[in-house]
């Protein structure tokens, strides 16, 4: 996996648990929806209701499985989580629906990705609380109405534009996750460094997190490779020196791109000089899945202002050719007067 990746990878669930805050005080960033979150969690706790149904989406790795993970601790209520792409048939969450107690919290990652028979099948669950299940088959076929214990449904997904318009306008609360500030990205490091039992300099730690793309998860996993090189190319502490070297050797530059990112950006500018250029065609020249440059690479481009998408296609910004060092090319305009 690559190092930047915001993807979190199977060997990375038992690290992320470790590190992962408790309670919405150790939770850094993204005040306004820890604010309301608290406020709706208060009152549904006062009137003995459960939590409003849930819909958080954004960016990979900015804390969606944490958010839910509190929200149940804070309601202190049971959680049972469960990806989406594992719900194909109905019985599939028939058999989980039925085992929730009251205001317990259902968290279903990847929600977009469900099977459209078991949307279907939540609606009831999540309106009436209640449930139809089929018995028998053919013409003795018939179906009983099974109640359910109130719950909360909490959602999330990194392409809200995937969920259908029918299965989001169900959410009571669709809070949209953004991508954190440096300075934010620096208190978690701290924060990570200090449960690792990491000694590490407030100058490194800034480093790291200006390179962290303004994502947690990458800004632990950076954490954890340079404690790598610390252990064996340094005395064990991560001072500026050994957070650079690292860094460098891990190929992640001064913007946190990596090999990848600047290879798309390299392949607009110089062969298509500057674009635009559409999304297939710069795949098949970086040699990347299109919906992997659409999902994973394309955000932190854009929202460092380093790509642009239009009607036409992508186009390289001034920005990124200053990144490289290049002049920009001169707009169509000035050409003209030239001639």
């Amino acid at each position: 996996m690559r190092i930047t990746s915001p993807t979190r990878s199977p060997s990375e669930d038992q690290f992320e648990k470790s590190l992962r805050p408790k309670v919405f005080s150790e939770f850094i960033d993204q005040d306004r929806i820890k604010e309301n979150l608290g406020i709706f969690i208060k009152a549904a706790k006062k009137r003995d209701e459960p939590l409003d149904h849930i819909f958080l989406y954004g960016p990979p790795g900015l804390g969606k499985t944490t958010l839910a993970h509190i929200i149940a601790r804070e309601l202190e209520v049971d959680i049972i989580s469960i990806a989406g792409p594992i719900l194909q048939k109905p019985r599939d969450l028939a058999g989980i629906l039925t085992k929730l107690k009251r205001c317990d919290v259902l968290f279903i990652d990847e929600i977009h990705r469900i099977n459209k028979d078991v949307e279907e099948y939540l609606y009831k669950g999540m309106e009436d609380f209640s449930i139809d299940i089929m018995i028998d088959s053919g013409p003795n076929a018939r179906s009983i109405k099974v109640n359910l214990q109130p719950f909360t449904l909490i959602g999330a997904t990194t392409r809200a534009g995937l969920l259908s318009s029918a299965l989001r306008s169900r959410f009571g609360y669709i809070p949209r996750l953004s991508y954190y500030k440096t300075e934010d990205l620096d208190f978690i490091i701290k924060r990570s460094a200090s449960i690792l039992g990491i000694k590490i300099m407030d100058e490194a730690s800034l480093e790291i997190a200006k390179r962290s793309r303004g994502t947690p998860r990458i800004a632990n996993r950076l954490l954890r490779r340079i404690r790598d090189f610390a252990e064996i190319k340094g005395e064990g502490e991560i001072d500026l020196e050994i957070a650079r070297y690292s860094l460098e050797k891990l190929e992640v530059d001064s913007r946190g791109l990596d090999i990848m990112d600047k290879a798309i950006l390299k392949s607009i500018i110089e062969k298509f000089d500057g674009g635009p250029v559409g999304l297939k065609t710069l795949a098949m020249t970086v040699g990347e899945n299109p919906e992997t440059i659409e999902e994973v690479f394309e955000p932190y481009l854009i929202i460092s202002g380093l790509i642009k998408r239009t009607s036409q296609g992508r186009k390289a910004t001034t920005l990124a050719y200053k990144h490289f060092n290049l002049s920009p090319p001169m707009p169509d305009g000035e050409r003209k007067t030239l001639f």
